[in-house]
């Protein structure tokens, strides 16, 4: 997997310097591509934010069903997030560490799952049980679920009803091999895309 950036790894850490990144740094940002995930995961690296860590990095996922052959369970169809890595070599308090792994998933869902009060809770557990089945054990795990309806009028393109899911979420892994986490951040997009059981492909050959 090829991206855009400064460092040795091809990262962009917003430091400009080709083969400045900390060596625990890219040994991470190596372990994510180590990681395995569905074919319908279209994953990848997109431009990490610049102020929120010296050095960060981050890859964007979005959940494609090929030609129709899947067809999602309780999604309308759009699935995507984005998990960042962020490294401070001197360490931050909030963490709890030196790393930082962000995430962010948005999904849209049909109306029977929007109305369901145990949504938020039950897209938490997608997050904390996938994390417990890859035994990645963090630390300062926090973050915030939403569930949304929207209505259009008039002259707007879109469906008369919208439903979206949004989970939001960071925490400190406690093991540099972030191969895991970049798993159970897909386990996420899985459940909330509602896809059936499907084979997996490597990450690095995406």
């Amino acid at each position: 997997m090829s991206q855009p950036g400064a460092g040795e790894n091809g990262a962009d850490t917003g430091t400009g310097q080709v083969g400045a990144d900390p060596a625990p740094f890219r040994e991470a940002v190596d372990s994510m591509h180590t990681a395995t995930v569905r074919p319908e995961i279209e994953i990848g690296t997109i431009r990490p934010p610049q102020r929120l860590a010296p050095y960060s990095y981050a890859l964007g996922a979005e959940v494609r069903t090929p030609e129709s052959d899947v067809v999602p369970e309780n999604s309308e169809g759009e699935t995507f997030g984005r998990l960042i890595l962020l490294y401070d070599p001197h360490g931050h308090e909030a963490w709890n560490g030196l790393m930082r792994l962000v995430a962010y998933v948005q999904s849209d869902v049909d109306e029977t799952l929007a109305a369901d009060p145990l949504l938020p809770e039950v897209a938490w557990s997608w997050l904390t049980d996938a994390l417990a089945d890859r035994g990645q054990e963090v630390t300062a795990l926090g973050g915030t679920v939403t569930s949304t309806s929207s209505v259009r009028y008039g002259d707007i393109a879109g469906p008369p009803r919208a439903h979206q899911l949004e989970l939001r979420a960071s925490w400190t892994p406690l093991d540099p091999d972030l191969s895991g986490h970049v798993e159970a951040f897909s386990s996420v997009l899985e459940m909330a895309a509602g896809l059936p059981p499907a084979g997996i492909t490597r990450l690095g050959s995406v």
